[in-house]
């Protein structure tokens, strides 16, 4: 998956469309997802042109990895999911269902979220 400059989460940074916003520093942008999947739902998505976590990981640089593992761990404060428990989750490519191409993470909270997957037997 190639990067789209033009993709949602880069227009949000670019000013193009409005988020409502949680938490912003200089190397990421948190936000409420438009399409809440849990009482609390929160991307953070890091400001750099970053298609998924395999290539975030190759080519940010180590204040931008720091940035946005530490901002995912302010925001799920700020949030207050933490005495209770949250997940965080970041689909990657066409097995993992990512829709936008542009690294972001999810952060869910606010009531018991179940299984990721269904248990199998394998």
């Amino acid at each position: 998956m190639a990067y789209d400059s033009n993709n949602i989460f880069a227009r949000i940074l670019r000013g193009e469309i409005p988020c409502k916003k949680v938490h912003e520093d200089e190397h990421t942008l948190a936000f409420h997802d438009i399409n809440p999947q849990a009482p609390v739902h929160i991307l953070v998505i890091p400001k750099g042109a970053y298609v998924s976590m395999n290539d975030f990981s190759a080519r940010a640089s180590d204040a931008e990895i720091a940035g946005l593992v530490r901002a995912v761990g302010k925001v799920a404060e700020m949030a207050g999911v933490t005495a209770d428990g949250w997940r965080m989750l970041s689909n990657i490519g066409e097995n993992g269902h990512q829709e936008v191409p542009h690294l972001h993470i999810h952060i869910f909270g606010g009531r018991k979220l179940g299984h990721m997957l269904p248990k199998t037997g394998a």
